[in-house]
């Protein structure tokens, strides 16, 4: 198996997954699709593995969460008619189904957009984060295994800035335990 672990900023891989090929896409959908494509250009990985921060109305910080369900939270063309979240004239179903589990991980809805979400809306997602959106429909598309693993970084709310900023010690630490646990 060989595995592509992709985070968004080296700070959450912390030099930790060294054993692992690794990518940093930088912050963002663009960013993250950019990257992933390009990687993908290089050779076609086994799985790809998102991992990263997030912010949280529903779990507690520290809690580690794995998404199978994703929603692009700042796609809003409601103003012509059309459903919001979903892309226009796209045949990709609004929440997008896309990503393998593992067992004792909370499960969950991620919302991805581009801005860091510390507003009430963050509250209809299990997660919100900048990225896995993007890598996952990707990987739907291009018929690749996906799995998504989300610390919580954050309440997604007034304090989420400086509890960002914190949780970014233990991030690493965290999902690299998770990866072993689940024999990756």
């Amino acid at each position: 198996m060989n595995p592509l672990l992709v985070f968004a900023m080296k700070e959450e891989s912390q030099d930790v997954f060294d054993d692992y090929d690794v990518l940093h896409t930088g912050i963002g959908k663009v960013n993250a699709a950019f990257g992933l494509m390009q990687r993908l250009r290089a050779g076609r990985p086994s799985l790809v593995i998102n991992m990263g921060t997030a912010g949280s109305r529903r779990h507690a910080g520290g809690t580690l969460v794995n998404p199978t369900r994703f929603i692009q939270r700042d796609m809003d063309v409601t103003a012509l008619g059309f459903e919001k979240f979903k892309t226009p004239f796209s045949d990709d179903p609004l929440t997008l189904e896309h990503g393998n589990r593992i067992e004792g991980l909370q499960d969950g809805l991620c919302g991805t957009g581009d801005s860091f979400d510390a507003s009430e809306a963050a509250s209809a997602f299990d997660v919100v984060d900048m990225e896995a959106y993007a890598l996952a429909l990707i990987c739907k598309r291009e018929a690749i295994p996906f799995l998504c693993l989300k610390y919580v970084s954050d309440g997604a709310d007034s304090e989420a800035c400086g509890d960002w900023h914190e949780a970014l010690h233990h991030t690493a630490s965290k999902l690299r335990d998770a990866l072993r646990g689940a024999g990756l």
